[in-house]
This record gives structure tokens, C-alpha cells and sequence, in this order.
């Protein structure tokens, strides 16, 4: 398990992190949310020495992280380091070759890797004349190659299209099924509610939520209530006495407490017509996360 513990980070009079603290259980996906700028890349390039924090720890199994454990670990920067006019199959083989693989083994790994992520009939070509898409998986295969313990992948999913998505998501799922920890940050966070296991929210360089996906959405101490009513023309805004995050004619979606009671909303709906709709839920995560953002931003202008 990857535990980082306290860890700190200050540029001048940037606080870029400030005592953040997350683990990364084997077998398990973690998704890692937050603003630009919310101390994300600056925790993730901490676990490969590419970033020296002030303070705090960074462990693997109980024991500190060095270069032996680093061999053993992939990462995916948000900023590409590949070489545009190398053949894909033979960079993705350097790069494996500069964790101690073999020649031949790295080789053969790097075609298996690229078969599973749809590249196969590519693995000759260089790599500027692949699509930015198709150069991303590319990158996520050179994180691959080594089969690590750990994969730590910053924005994997910018630039891809749904099907390579899904690629992306069947192959993670594979590696965490063998016992591989993932974590990884993205700003699409219908993909992170719908992969992850765990969700950790940085905002301003502090964790400001973490938890299962269940446990992160319930946080909010909110329901979003949907009503629908079959009458098109009907006041159905006016009816529904709750905040609302959104609204028509004869459709809302409103804000209530766990503890208001449903019967008397579903009874104002029916004021206005017949309810052909009435369901409710945690709020999702992107409602979730916009309200942390929030309120860290407004207690962050009270404190200056």
C-alpha cells in the first residue's frame, strides 16, 4: 500500500500541498479530484523524487520509498516525455529497458501492451504520426510495461474519445484485479465516480474530502429530489419549496435535506398536476465536489 502521510510543499509563498494524507490500497482504484492548481501533480511527482517535499512521508508496504520500489512503480505525467520520431514499440521497450528489463522481454511486452490498448497494427510507426489520442495510450503503455505494483496516472483520460475510454478502463480494471493500487487524477468525474473505489478532494493544497464514493456523495447531507408532472404548462417551480438545481415548467430537480419530509414535497408536485415522476438521491459527485470548491474558496476569502 502507497501511504503518504503529512506531506508538505511550499514554492516561496505558495503552499502548493499542506499536510496532505492519502493511502492507495493494492487492488484498489483512488481517484484524486481538485481544481488546477490544487496540489494534485505536486503530490504525484512527490512519490518519484521528482518533487522534494518540506516535509511528511511517502511509503510503499510500511517501508520508505527509494529507487528499488520505484522500479516497480509506473507513472503517467500530464506533461508527455516521449520522443516523436522513435517506433512506439521500441520506446516503450527503452523505457523498460531503463527499469532493468531485458531487451527481448521488454520488446515482447511492449506488443502485448499495445495489443490490449488497440495499438497492435501501429507498433512500427513513429510516434508523431499518431493522433493525440492514440500518443496518449502510448504514454499510458510506457507506465505499463514494467507490470507495476503501482500505477500513478495524471489526467490519463484527456484527449481520449469514449471508446478509448473504455479501453483504458478495461485495462486498469484488469491490472487492479492482479493486485496493482491505482491512483490517478482527472477532471471528468463521471469517469472517477464510476471507476473508483475511493475519491480523495484537494482544493488549495488540503484535503478537504476523502472516503468511498458512497461515503463522499453522502457527505453532502443532501438529497437531489426529481419531479415530473404531465402537465407541460403547469407552475411547478413555484410549487417545490426547495433550492433547485434546476428547473422547467413541469420538471425540477430540488436541493432537500436527509431528514425533510418527502411525502410533503410529493404533495406540492401534486398540486400542480399528476406526478408521472418522483425519485431522489445522494447528489453526484460533480454536485459534491462543486460545493466543496465553494466553500473553500469562500473560507479562504474570509481568512485574507
Amino acid at each position: 500500500m502507497l501511504q503518504i502521510t503529512d506531506l508538505s510543499k511550499r514554492y516561496g509563498d505558495l503552499v502548493a500541498v499542506n499536510n496532505v494524507s492519502l493511502a492507495v490500497p493494492r487492488g484498489r482504484v483512488v481517484g484524486f479530484v481538485g481544481p488546477n492548481g490544487a496540489g494534485k501533480s505536486t503530490t504525484m511527482r512527490s512519490v518519484f523524487g521528482l518533487v522534494e517535499p518540506d516535509s511528511g512521508s511517502i511509503s510503499w508496504d510500511g517501508e520508505p520509498v527509494g529507487p528499488s520500489h520505484l522500479a516497480r512503480f509506473g507513472y503517467m505525467p500530464e506533461q508527455r516525455g516521449l520522443y516523436p520520431k522513435m517506433k512506439i514499440q521500441d520506446q516503450i521497450a527503452f523505457f523498460a529497458e531503463l527499469k532493468g528489463v531485458d531487451r527481448k522481454t521488454a520488446l515482447s511486452r511492449a506488443a502485448e501492451i499495445l495489443e490490449s490498448l488497440d495499438l497492435g497494427d501501429r507498433m512500427g510507426d513513429q510516434l508523431e504520426k499518431l493522433s493525440h489520442g492514440n500518443q496518449q495510450r502510448v504514454q499510458l503503455a510506457v507506465s505499463l510495461v514494467t507490470n507495476p505494483e503501482l500505477l500513478i496516472l495524471d489526467e490519463p483520460f484527456n484527449g481520449l474519445d469514449p471508446v478509448a475510454v473504455n479501453t483504458l478502463q478495461d485495462v486498469l480494471t484488469e491490472r487492479v484485479a492482479t493486485g496493482a493500487g491505482v491512483l490517478f487524477s482527472s477532471h471528468q468525474l463521471d469517469l472517477v465516480e464510476r471507476i473508483c473505489d475511493e475519491i480523495v478532494i484537494i482544493v488549495d493544497g488540503e484535503i478537504r474530502a476523502a472516503g468511498t464514493v458512497h461515503d463522499v456523495r453522502a457527505s453532502a447531507g443532501v438529497r437531489h429530489v426529481s419531479i415530473q408532472v404531465n402537465r407541460p404548462l403547469s407552475p411547478l417551480v413555484d410549487a417545490i419549496n426547495h433550492p433547485l438545481v434546476e428547473g422547467s415548467t413541469d420538471q425540477v430537480v430540488a436541493v432537500v435535506d436527509n431528514d425533510n419530509d418527502l411525502e410533503a414535497i410529493l404533495a406540492q408536485a401534486r398540486s400542480v398536476g399528476a406526478v408521472t415522476r418522483f425519485d431522489y438521491d445522494m447528489p453526484d459527485l460533480q454536485s459534491v465536489f462543486t460545493s466543496i470548491a465553494a466553500t473553500a474558496g469562500a473560507d479562504s476569502q474570509e481568512a485574507s
